[in-house]
């Protein structure tokens, strides 16, 4: 009788026993934050329905609820993302005409591993591979805009049609952002060692992963995702927490909302220049939304904050020239223009 497959089973059994203890404790707990929160607060020496009694509510359910949450989508999407590693990406993408291209480069940017860190090697290893360069761009503003964990935690957080219409948008950003890019023909803006690498074949190894491989992933990414970005969270979860008990509901209605037509714009200019990611963004977000603040204006902050981020730009700009950078955030900008405007009179 053959044994040598039984120690593999009893693994991947292991994890599926797991995993499934693990969901229910997962449920379990998340029941309770709510309540939790409210009786922390009462336990502490602050007067009760104050400002600083409201933000600090906010700050406690809020941290381990974001933080729940970010665990559970990245196990997920780690497992999803062992089927598509960097190289077959690269490999579906070669050769793609553009249009066709555009909307499959957009699409496995939601799925594929990707930080402003990894945007050069990513960037160089599609040129090299034969990737048009619009298709190379739907692909790098689609990756870190609408990536798994964004869509996740605003379905958490703010339901399913603001997650759609999200994801809607932010595909059309991407899509047609590179249709225009790659229509402007300016291959000859990169870099020129850019320019010089010749497209080689791709290397795809076989796909031998097995489920406890794949388990593995999962719990892989939600160590390092997770362990990268924690202070992020925190960090726009106590900002959120302030606006939440300290800013006035009136005050934020009339500079972020519908009627304020420059807000789509400020909120733009705003977050060019800040660092965060989906993770960090989400928590100031649904802090401004609970406070009257329109949603076009909103996302259009979060948007920019995650896809025109100043240091993204800086990492970018070894294999970018200047007027290639300028030409990318103007295209990408009106789109976030456009869906913000859009946002606001489809929601007011």
């Amino acid at each position: 009788m053959p044994t040598q497959g039984l120690p593999l089973k009893r693994s991947t059994g292991a994890w599926i026993g797991g995993i499934a203890l693990a969901v229910a404790i997962w449920f379990a707990l998340y029941r309770q934050l709510q309540p939790f929160s409210r009786w922390a607060v009462v336990q502490l020496p602050i007067p009760q329905g104050s400002a600083l009694a409201s933000s600090v509510e906010f700050f406690i359910y809020d941290t381990p609820k974001v933080l729940m949450l970010l665990a559970l989508v990245v196990f997920a999407m780690g497992v999803v993302r062992s089927f598509f590693s960097p190289e077959r990406t690269r490999a579906i993408l070669a050769g793609k005409r553009e249009g066709l291209g555009n909307v499959a480069a957009a699409g496995l940017g939601i799925f594929t591993p990707f930080c402003s860190c990894s945007a050069v090697p990513l960037f160089v290893g599609f040129v090299s591979a034969g990737v048009p360069l619009g298709v190379t761009f739907s692909f790098l503003i689609a990756a870190p805009m609408i990536n798994e964990v964004a869509l996740g935690l605003l379905f958490a957080l703010l339901g399913w049609k603001v997650a759609l219409t999200y994801l809607a948008f932010g595909l059309m950003i991407a899509i047609v952002s590179g249709w225009v890019i790659g229509r402007l023909h300016l291959e000859g803006w990169l870099e020129e060692w850019v320019r010089n690498i010749r497209a080689g074949d791709v290397d795809l190894q076989p796909d031998e992963l097995t489920w406890f491989d794949r388990f593995e992933a999962g719990w892989d990414a939600v160590k390092e995702i997770v362990g990268k970005v924690w202070y992020w969270i925190i960090t726009g979860i106590a900002v959120g927490a302030y606006i939440h008990g300290y800013v006035p509901a009136e005050l934020l209605s009339r500079i972020m909302g519908a009627d304020a037509w420059w807000s789509v714009p400020a909120a733009v200019l705003l977050g060019v220049p800040m660092y965060s990611n989906a993770a960090g963004i989400i928590p100031v977000v649904e802090a401004l939304l609970g406070k009257g603040a329109a949603l076009g204006t909103v996302l259009a902050f979060m948007m920019s904050v995650i896809a025109l981020s100043l240091p993204e730009m800086i990492i970018l700009r070894k294999v970018l020239s200047v007027k290639l950078i300028a030409v990318f955030v103007a295209v990408v900008a009106s789109g976030i223009l456009t869906v913000g405007f859009l946002f606001n009179f489809l929601f007011s």
